[in-house]
């Protein structure tokens, strides 16, 4: 009887460890991630511009930022309060992805959720913001869930922000997606708008994929959402 009992527990433990587990690795989801109210805000990061000074402050100076040092507390706890009051605060999101990856944990100390939450949050809240979309694909991709980075990576793409820095981004997801066709094709597009860093270029260039672009009748090679086609030069 006490080994029956003591076979029961063992597998009482054994599952429990395994339910641990999955909820750990568990999808977001809204009710996972919370609810978005906030005594402060929440407020829309490329809007909001009279309360963001406030939050920029006392909160998310550069030496948080830059992950050195809190300012009230931990970098965790500051970053975590920032995206509280601006859930889509862009370079706050990408400090706490950063934050993560340097403290090698999914939920860095001081913050009040796991780091896909933030990036979750921030795209209920405001479903338009290209910049998070590409934010979030890029976090998706390093992570290798490549068919939900895609997912992502087209809401940025149809947001219509077309900015040169946001062809770059994606040409990096692509390129981390082994897509290189793609990756070269926003590239192109980035550098023709005049974007400074050589990065993405110098990763195509090692592995022997990097063309420089073709203008014929003023017209050039254009990233879409899903794939390329001519468009008018810029």
């Amino acid at each position: 009887m006490i080994k029956l009992f003591a076979k029961i527990d063992r597998t009482i433990i054994i599952l429990f460890g395994v339910f641990c587990a999955s909820s750990v690795n568990a999808e977001v989801n809204d009710f996972v991630c919370g609810s978005l109210e906030n005594a402060y805000g929440p407020f829309d990061y490329r809007t909001d511009k009279k309360q963001l000074p406030v939050v920029d402050h006392f909160h998310f100076r550069p030496q948080v930022e830059n992950l050195v040092k809190g300012t009230t507390g931990s970098v965790g706890a500051d970053i975590d309060y920032t995206l509280r009051a601006f859930p889509n605060h862009h370079r706050a999101l990408m400090a706490m992805v950063r934050l993560g990856d340097k403290a090698r944990t999914d939920k860095p100390a001081g913050a009040s959720h796991s780091v896909e939450c933030y990036l979750q949050r921030a795209a209920r809240f405001r479903p338009d913001d290209g910049m998070v979309s590409m934010i979030y694909a890029t976090y998706l991709a390093k992570k290798g869930r490549g068919s939900e980075a895609l997912k992502h990576l087209k809401i940025a793409v149809e947001s219509g922000e077309g900015s040169a820095n946001l062809y770059y981004n994606s040409g990096l997801i692509y390129f981390d997606l082994k897509d290189y066709e793609k990756s070269l094709a926003y590239a192109q597009k980035a550098y023709l708008m005049g974007y400074p860093l050589p990065g993405l270029r110098d990763k195509l260039k090692k592995i022997g994929k990097w063309q420089e672009p073709v203008i014929i009748n003023e017209q050039t090679t254009q990233p879409t959402a899903e794939g390329t086609e001519p468009a008018a030069k810029e």
